[in-house]
């Protein structure tokens, strides 16, 4: 694959949170095609943000037909000289560990992009609400190096049932984090976060559209994929 820097794709810039793919985004095909249209859009860079499947853990004994799927798609964006960026979410487990990383252009916990002169930075969100503390202790945990060693090196079998309690867990622990939008906590780091160089702040997570003005720039919530079924173009 090409070797292309953060700078270096021109074009628009698409932005798909939060599909879910394997639970209530169903399966990937419909979002598989509505991805490998973007080229024809004059799309040049795409920016994955967090929790593109129910459930994903990294290590290869975790594979499934929605990793591999999406990965297949990725890989084909790529060699048509799109960049792809994923924004690991709430429900992503140690991506940047395991074969993923050399799919994607970058794994992180945050990108930033500018399109027709507008800065835009973009992060998952679910860490934002520093009240919560019991789901930003559970949160600290499930993607601890402990954990990450038991998942690297037990077969999945052993491993299964703390897969599927993660996602049963983190149902449980941040219920009254997306029922609540924590609009003063997101305002607080959006602010913070603008004055160093930014115009917008995007976030998935919250599965509810919304924008509104802070102090240098504006906070933009995007809708849940699995619920609109729309990948958003910026430019």
């Amino acid at each position: 694959m090409p070797d292309r820097s953060a700078s270096a794709p021109t074009g628009r810039l698409a932005v798909v949170a939060d599909a879910h793919l394997g639970g209530p985004g169903g399966p990937p095909a419909p979002l598989v095609a509505q991805l490998l249209e973007l080229p024809e859009r004059g799309v040049g860079r795409l920016i994955l943000l967090g929790d593109l499947l129910q459930v994903w853990v990294g290590f290869p004994q975790y594979s499934s037909a929605e990793s591999a799927a999406l990965l297949a798609a990725v890989e084909e964006l790529r060699a048509r000289g799109l960049r792809v960026d994923y924004i690991e979410g709430n429900r992503d487990f140690f991506l940047a560990a395991g074969p993923a990383r050399a799919v994607f252009d970058s794994i992180g916990l945050e990108t930033a992009a500018t399109v027709d002169g507008v800065r835009y930075l973009f992060v998952h969100g679910d860490g934002l609400n520093e009240r919560d503390r019991s789901y930003l202790a559970w949160r600290w945990l499930s993607k601890s190096w402990a954990v990450r060693a038991v998942t690297r090196h037990l077969p999945r079998r052993v491993v299964g049932p703390f897969v599927h309690g993660t996602e049963r867990r983190l149902s449980a622990t941040n219920f009254r984090h997306k029922v609540r939008i924590p609009e003063a906590s997101i305002t607080a780091y959006a602010e913070r976060r603008l004055a160093a160089g930014h115009d917008r702040l995007v976030l998935g997570h919250f599965h509810e559209p919304r924008r509104w003005p802070v102090r240098g720039g504006e906070v933009l919530l995007l809708d849940a994929w699995f619920k609109s079924r729309r990948v958003e173009i910026f430019g």
